[in-house]
């Protein structure tokens, strides 16, 4: 696998708008971030606002109890000393990088679709031809974003990602500020998904995106993929 340098950008909301605690989903970030680094490639994690990375507690169970990811994570001190002291994403030059990452959980939610900085970045990569990729609630960093033409980036797009039924099953449909699925599919995206909580994800060129925590594994080797893919045709 050609060697990739990937910017990981995670969430810095602590809280949902109703005061429950939220963050990262940690399979999400944990998961793709191995996947990565153990095929070579360069991962530099950072958040929207720096700092420590709010890790949703209901993604992480007792030790010997979670995803194979979380439970390595739980023993490297080199990554939880990187998820307690993360730079904002604004203050790293993007020019080195092939790919962004957004992981996600409920956190992003709350800062992603509001972030025109993110946005920018979103629509950078994506002109510039190099790959975006979101999973789970991660694709809420995606709805800001716009083509060269000032349609929605997502617009004929086929995507994936945590579905309004997924929502409902958890019980955060009202939690939400709004449901993802149904907000991409407003945009025009063309919407696909497996039964809930089913590992699924799609690429459409430069543009990858996974449905749920179950998803962060395929995810990642799509767009490892996609690097190499891009990478060959230079």
């Amino acid at each position: 696998m050609t060697t990739a340098n990937i910017l990981m950008i995670a969430t810095s909301a602590a809280q949902m708008d109703n005061g429950d605690a939220t963050g990262v989903w940690l399979e999400e970030l944990t998961t793709p971030y191995y996947a990565f680094s153990d095929a070579g490639a360069d991962v530099t994690l950072a958040s929207i606002t720096g700092g420590a990375i709010p890790v949703d507690q209901r993604s992480v169970a007792p030790a010997g109890e979670n995803d194979a990811s979380v439970e390595r994570y739980l023993n490297d001190a080199d990554l939880t000393a990187k998820v307690a002291q993360t730079p904002r994403f604004t203050d790293i030059d993007p020019g080195q990088f092939d790919a962004i990452f957004l992981p996600g959980g409920h956190g992003t939610m709350f800062d992603y679709p509001d972030d025109l900085d993110l946005a920018a970045l979103v629509e950078a990569f994506d002109r510039a031809g190099k790959v975006v990729a979101a999973v789970c609630h991660g694709p809420a960093g995606l709805v800001q974003a716009k083509a060269a033409d000032g349609t929605p980036l997502v617009k004929g797009r086929r995507v994936a990602a945590f579905t309004d039924s997924e929502e409902h099953a958890v019980g955060l449909q009202d939690a939400v500020p709004f449901l993802l699925e149904t907000k991409l599919k407003d945009l025009g995206a063309t919407h696909e998904a497996a039964p809930d909580f089913e590992a699924f994800a799609v690429r459409d060129g430069t543009l990858v995106t996974g449905q749920n925590p179950a998803s962060a594994q395929k995810t990642a080797d799509l767009v490892l993929q996609a690097v190499a893919d891009i990478r060959a045709a230079a």
